[in-house]
């Protein structure tokens, strides 16, 4: 397969209208890859807490829209970042969404821990109870968004569901740089299974973002990486490489604890 991992800016002199024009250009641009990805929130900024109110959209809004359209004109499977959504019920999310290389939304799946501890995303946004995983014809993805990275039962969860490759959607802050590439790697070894982890550029409301796109095989060897600016990471990987890794060295099969698939309410 063929993944391309588009590391946007999040400019704040840059309008979210000419934001997701500019993101929808990108994904098309990658037409020929099997894969694309964006990061999370990226229409806001991660951090721009004051604005996620003011530009929440219904589940199929403006941004659902004009990325369904993008992965129809590549010809992709798009796993479009996370957006800020209102629920009919008025409650935010912080929501991604995929869509089929048709452009029909294959899924959708709001971010289960959400980042702040007593403010924030933590107080403004409800938590997300469902562990979602999509079947590709090479591959099922299992999703999660930034902070879910550094809770490991959730991972094993998606695998237990049946996931091969795992992908994280992240806002991850520079200063914290060092725990993204560890916590991608170990996060692609305890599940053999891959890590297609894409990070965003930019400052988001004063907070300078990591970038550092990454790449992980099952064996948490790193296939590839990038810097902090805005970048497009491609990379080819074997997705039958995780089926392999499990069969030549079965440490799942050893598992004495586990976590079944299971709704998180």
């Amino acid at each position: 397969m063929l993944a391309s991992l588009i590391q946007i800016a999040v400019n704040p002199d840059e309008s979210v209208n000419s934001r997701r024009e500019r993101a929808a250009s990108l994904v098309v641009a990658q037409r020929g890859a099997d894969l694309v990805v964006l990061p999370e929130l990226w229409p806001v900024g991660a951090f721009a807490y004051t604005a996620f109110a003011d530009e929440a959209e219904p589940l199929q809004g403006p941004t659902h829209d004009i990325m369904a359209k993008a992965a129809a004109e590549a010809g992709v499977w798009l796993h479009a970042g996370s957006f800020v959504e209102r629920a009919e019920d008025g409650t935010l999310y912080n929501t991604s969404l995929v869509f089929s290389p048709e452009g029909e939304r294959a899924a959708s799946y709001r971010k289960i821990h959400r980042f702040g501890f007593d403010k924030g995303e933590a107080v403004m946004m409800g938590a997300g109870e469902e562990l979602v995983t999509v079947a590709l014809p090479e591959t099922t993805l299992g999703l999660a968004t930034c902070y879910d990275l550094r809770f490991p039962e959730q991972f094993r969860g998606l695998i237990d569901a049946g996931a091969e490759t795992l992908i994280v959607a992240a806002g991850w802050p520079e200063r914290r740089r060092s725990h993204w590439t560890l916590l991608a790697q170990a996060r692609a070894v305890e599940n053999q299974a891959y890590v297609l982890a894409v990070g965003s550029s930019g400052t988001h409301a004063g907070v300078e973002q990591a970038g550092h796109s990454i790449v992980v095989d099952p064996w948490g060897e790193v296939l590839a990486e990038v810097g902090a600016a805005e970048e497009v990471l491609s990379v080819e990987f074997d997705p039958g490489k995780a089926t392999t890794t499990r069969e030549q060295f079965p440490a799942l099969k050893d598992r004495r604890l586990g976590l079944a698939p299971r709704r998180l309410a």
